[in-house]
């Protein structure tokens, strides 16, 4: 099973909408059960928050379902449960070397680094361009789907599954 975990200041915006839309495209391919998604926060400040609204509303306008996920804080005891820890910019990397152990930095991977950019995600917090935010998110899933398809990882994945 691959394991990704996404992540971002609070929990509501940007990671959740990583999480629903990577969810998303693996069950369009019928790869869910070779995948374990969530997301998680840095801070504390929207723990036990539901999903913002404006990201709510921007999947179902694509046709993303969206689940019930609560904010929550990532915990430094579950860096190695991840396979991928996937922060959406530059402040979220930081505080992830700094909250994670050193043995979890090799994880790390900014999200559009997936597409060959070293931009942040599109932040709607600040915003309110759920749109701009949407369009990063999804190039950035496609991309890290791309990368494991292209180093294998579906390969053994689909082996596994097969059974």
């Amino acid at each position: 099973m691959i394991r990704v975990l996404f992540v971002c200041h609070g929990n509501i915006c940007r990671s959740t909408m990583a999480q629903y839309v990577l969810e998303h495209l693996v069950h369009e391919q019928g790869l869910q059960d070779c995948f374990l998604i969530d997301s998680a926060a840095t801070s504390r400040e929207e723990i036990g928050n539901g999903v913002h609204p404006g990201t709510a509303r921007m999947l179902k306008k694509q046709g993303v379902p969206c689940g019930n996920h609560r904010a929550r804080r990532i915990r430094s005891s579950e860096a190695d449960d991840w396979d991928l820890i996937v922060g959406m910019d530059r402040a979220n990397m930081s505080n992830l070397r700094r909250m994670l152990p050193a043995s979890a930095h090799g994880k790390l991977r900014k999200m559009l680094e997936f597409t060959g950019s070293s931009r942040d995600v599109a932040d709607p917090w600040y915003t309110g361009d759920f749109q701009a935010t949407y369009d990063d998110v999804l190039a950035g899933c496609q991309g890290l789907l791309l990368e494991l398809e292209q180093t294998g990882a579906f390969k053994a994945q689909l082996k596994n599954k097969a059974r």
